[in-house]
């Protein structure tokens, strides 16, 4: 069923409310760049060009980006979405988080195989004990290539000052 056909059952046009969201947390990053930006010193400026530029360019952008989905929520111009399962979503969003909140304590290796082992419970990989160990050592090896050959700071964990 098209948006006309819906829109002609109801009498009336509806706008698009999921879009309608999106245009209201593109304003929100807007408004946060802009009050990130205010708070900036004046720094060296050349030409006109400071730190704060680039940042107000980024923000000016959402806000046309904003105002176009608003409009486009409005026409109702955006595809009909498919239904979306929870259940992977959920498992992303857990590995995310379980990232976040173990990559001090358990270190990078750890943190970030539990999330690959999460994300790929997610597209419907569900063995741990394959995925989990799989996640881990791909991650011990990004780790040892970004911290030790390219001298980036990446937090270390058990695993990590066990070999180094």
């Amino acid at each position: 069923m098209s948006s006309e056909d819906r829109a002609s059952m109801h009498g009336r046009s509806r706008p698009d409310w999921a879009a309608l969201a999106i245009a209201i947390v593109l304003f929100a990053i807007a408004a946060l760049i802009f009050y990130d930006v205010a708070r900036l010193q004046g720094g060296n400026v050349y030409s006109g060009l400071g730190p704060a530029t680039v940042p107000k360019g980024i923000a000016i952008g959402l806000i046309v980006l904003g105002v176009w989905t608003v409009f486009a929520a409005m026409r109702r111009d955006f595809p009909e979405r498919e239904y979306q399962e929870l259940p992977p979503v959920l498992f992303i969003v857990g590995g995310l988080a379980a990232q976040m909140l173990l990559l001090k304590t358990a270190g990078f290796s750890l943190a970030t195989g539990v999330l690959f082992a999460l994300t790929a419970a997610g597209f419907g990989k569900k063995k741990f004990w394959i995925s989990l160990p799989a996640g881990i050592a791909l991650s011990f090896v990004v780790w040892i290539i970004f911290a030790r050959f390219l001298q980036l700071s990446l937090p270390a964990g058990p695993l990590e000052r066990l070999f180094f």
